[in-house]
């Protein structure tokens, strides 16, 4: 347990599985009490933590939707007393196809849960932490967040304006004691990763191949940088995309 999560609360989006839930995890056993926000139902991953002998509790929630998003900060509030650590993680991917065929709905909904869900967050988050004076962000992007990759260009606009996002909201509320960054993973094992593995094997294998590293990401390496950002260990960080990709946006 470090002290300086003991008791604090962190809110993480897409809790239910891969990194949002490995996050949850490395929060609660540093000391956090733990909101897990995801669309689908994370009780049985909360009840999990609970008979461990951490303080955590499920929000359903769709990112997208604002009201949705608004009520629950209000929820999380309302029984914990606070918001002192966020990791705005939920995420889709899109299928692979060139920008010309895209459809408006596959853009608008990959817009509205990547982007506008992360937007949506901080928008609440910021006011509980503003009036508290204290408060650290992460938001996760990912690789595609700072390269280009064919038939990514919608995903990759999405993680891209993630770090914009991050960048300019850092720099409005340093001053009030808040700090906001970006985790910028890369081919992690997570469910969604899993999935492109077996749907677009020869282009995920291709990737791997490129990995310095020559292996996956593990959820738990994602969590670990997290936790860094929100420590006292990183408090002269400010608005950064930190890449945690085995070496692949170095090359």
């Amino acid at each position: 347990m470090k002290e300086e999560f003991k008791n604090k609360v962190a809110v993480i989006t897409g809790a239910s599985m891969g990194m949002g839930l490995a996050a949850a995890k490395a929060f609660a056993a540093a000391g956090a009490h733990v909101a897990l926000v995801d669309i689908l139902d994370a009780s049985a991953q909360a009840e999990e933590l609970k008979a461990a002998g951490y303080k955590a509790e499920a929000f359903i929630c769709d990112v997208a939707d604002e009201k949705q998003v608004k009520e629950t900060v209000e929820k999380i509030v309302a029984q914990f007393g606070s918001i002192d650590f966020a990791f705005n993680n939920a995420g889709i991917q899109a299928p692979p196809q060139e920008l010309a065929d895209v459809s408006n709905e596959i853009y608008d909904r990959v817009m509205d849960v990547n982007l506008k869900g992360i937007w949506n967050f901080m928008k609440y988050e910021l006011q509980q932490m503003r009036r508290q004076g204290s408060g650290a962000i992460v938001n996760n992007s990912s690789l595609g967040g700072l390269v280009g990759l064919p038939e990514r260009a919608v995903y990759h606009a999405s993680k891209h304006g993630i770090l914009g996002m991050t960048k300019s909201a850092a720099l409005e509320y340093a001053p009030q004691g808040i700090r906001i960054n970006a985790v910028c993973p890369g081919i992690i094992v997570t469910p969604m990763v899993e999935d492109m593995l077996v749907g677009q094997a020869e282009a995920m294998n291709a990737m791997i191949e490129q990995l310095p590293i020559k292996r996956l990401g593990r959820a738990e390496e994602i969590a670990d940088v997290v936790l860094w950002l929100c420590s006292n260990a990183s408090t002269y960080v400010i608005g950064q995309a930190i890449a945690v990709d085995g070496g692949y946006t170095v090359q």
